[in-house]
């Protein structure tokens, strides 16, 4: 048995290595998960760990809206595809109270940083795929340069990134000038490139986590917080939408789409139809596709069948109520209550920022059950809403 001080710095280095390779790769980040959960399932102190876990509302919130969707599979007609939507979220069962147990306080910045660098090696590989340098590989091209995952997950995280870089700039006096410079480099180079993509949602993200971190930079003058937002983010849009054609197509795109009567709506209003039916317990994990197809059928048989409608609350609603969505809602209320009672400036901004995003984000798709973005929530929710001065 490893003594604990070495099994501690084992964590240490697999929490590093797993903030470098989540936004890089499927199989490298779950094969360290893996060695994780191994590594704690064997190494005892299971009552230490489990007091950790149970002292904190976040964990046991996370645990319960698993357990929802677990006993939602008793009342579901489609079992196979009630277990495809509980093994989506199983990280919410296993993984943040795993993660939750073996961070330490002294690594937090290692973790972002590790990341930040993973985000880094992204955004030299998009600029050189966006100006023909290299190859397009895997989910990237030259309209839509998003190498190792689909724009759907790389705006969103990109959007965390750009606030955790420029959050760093405003609130880190420890940094010099030659690192101010640099980083603001960077988070200017991660926005431009935001608009070389086609993810709308996380374009939709990051206005609003740069509306949050100029109301956290200016948070004790509130009307000239809100007069900064009111021009900085018309700005930064007519700009994005001038410069970028990608931009100004998705926009444009959008516009026309929910004028016309967008599927996403119609998936939204038709879902509705089956939530009046089943308002408090939904119609279990695995029958949205189930159900949807039904009511598609009759009220808007032309629009395209969909097993998800491409939000998250409509979703849960969906399948398992009020009780399902008060459930989520908890998790996000846990994580809310805890930054705002924090002392810690990274922590406090940072623990806000991360559920804010996450509840504009989930209006455009589900976001919770996507690999790369639910790890992100997972991994970042795991040392950020943890009290370490209690435990």
């Amino acid at each position: 048995m490893l003594e604990k001080n070495a099994l501690d710095k084992i964590y240490q280095y697999l929490l590093i290595i797993l903030a470098f390779l989540l936004p890089l790769t499927v199989f490298g980040a779950n094969s360290i998960i893996v060695i994780i959960v191994l590594l704690w399932l064997f190494s005892g102190n299971y009552v230490a760990k489990y007091n950790l876990i149970v002292s904190s509302r976040l964990m046991i919130a996370s645990i319960i809206f698993f357990l929802i969707h677990l006993i939602g599979l008793i009342w579901t007609e489609d079992l196979m595809w009630g277990l495809h939507i509980v093994h989506k979220m199983w990280y919410f069962l296993l993984l943040l109270p795993i993660l939750f147990t073996v961070v330490k306080q002294e690594y937090i910045r290692y973790y972002i940083f590790s990341f930040l660098l993973a985000i880094l090696l992204t955004e030299i590989l998009s600029y050189l795929i966006w100006f023909e340098i290299i190859a397009p590989f895997k989910n990237a091209n030259v309209f839509d340069p998003t190498p190792f995952m689909t724009h759907v997950s790389f705006n969103p995280i990109l959007a965390f990134a750009i606030y955790l870089v420029f959050n760093e700039v405003l609130f880190n006096k420890k940094l010099n000038k030659y690192q101010l410079v640099l980083l603001s480099l960077f988070a200017i180079a991660m926005s431009f490139n935001m608009f070389l993509t086609l993810g709308r949602a996380g374009q939709v993200g990051f206005f609003f986590v740069i509306a949050l971190l100029i109301f956290q930079y200016i948070r004790y003058q509130k009307i000239k917080s809100i007069l900064v937002i009111c021009l900085v983010i018309p700005s930064i849009f007519i700009l994005a939408y001038q410069t970028s054609p990608y931009f100004q197509l998705r926009t444009d795109n959008t516009i026309n789409a929910l004028s016309n009567g967008d599927p996403r709506l119609t998936f939204a209003i038709n879902s509705w139809e089956i939530i009046k039916e089943n308002m408090l317990l939904g119609v279990g994990t695995g029958d949205f596709p189930v159900e949807y197809k039904k009511i598609n059928s009759i009220r808007s048989p032309n629009t395209p069948y969909a097993t998800n409608p491409h939000n998250m609350y409509v979703l849960v609603a969906t399948q398992l109520g009020l009780l399902g969505l008060m459930s989520m809602f908890s998790i996000f209320y846990q994580q809310l209550l805890f930054a705002w009672r924090s002392k810690n400036e990274l922590i406090k901004n940072t623990g806000i920022a991360l559920p804010t995003l996450f509840l504009v984000l989930m209006l455009g798709d589900s976001y919770l059950l996507g690999h790369y973005t639910s790890l992100l929530f997972v991994f970042f929710s795991s040392f950020i809403y943890r009290d370490f001065e209690k435990n």
